[in-house]
């Protein structure tokens, strides 16, 4: 932390990302207003912190966190503020509410995605680790990601680069 960056700050005023996803375009294409109405905004980034990120999403109406997806070495965490996403993993779906909260442990290949099924908008809290050498599979999507170098690149499932 530089000595200009704040300790704290208001959630909410800190600004959403500014692209709407770092998938490729031709999987941004296909998600259309679903990915539109995902709003992120990189909490742990507005103070430096490079071993974990922290995202505070929210999804309009019709909204998806991101591609059902899991990961190789990344654990994840997310936490309902506001609203009841369905959560979607490898043994169904379900819905959750506000307080409530979901863990994706690294390497259990137990895919996940939270879906704005309502009329109302969801307010998200997305924990995850940095881990390089990580990798993502995408069960219902021809995509494969790795992250190397503070970067993800991605794949077709046929290891074809996008």
């Amino acid at each position: 932390m530089t000595p200009s960056t704040p300790v704290a700050r208001v959630a909410l005023d800190i600004p959403p990302r500014g692209r709407p996803s770092t998938y490729p375009q031709a999987i941004q294409a296909l998600l259309g207003e679903r990915l539109a109405g995902r709003e992120k905004r990189a909490l742990g980034d507005a103070f430096g912190l490079a071993n974990f990120g922290v995202n505070l999403t929210r999804l309009a109406p019709g909204a998806v966190s991101a591609l059902r997806h899991a990961h190789s070495r990344q654990d994840e965490l997310v936490y309902i503020l506001a609203g009841s996403p369905t959560l979607r993993t490898n043994e169904g779906s379900m819905r959750l509410a506000p307080g409530m909260c979901a863990g994706f442990k690294a390497g259990t290949g137990n895919a996940s995605q939270l879906l704005n099924e309502t009329g109302d908008d969801v307010l998200v809290l997305e924990i995850g680790d940095r881990s390089s050498g990580d990798e993502v599979t995408y069960p219902d999507d021809d995509l494969f990601a790795t992250f190397a170098d503070g970067q993800w690149r991605f794949f077709h499932q046929d290891g074809t680069p996008y």
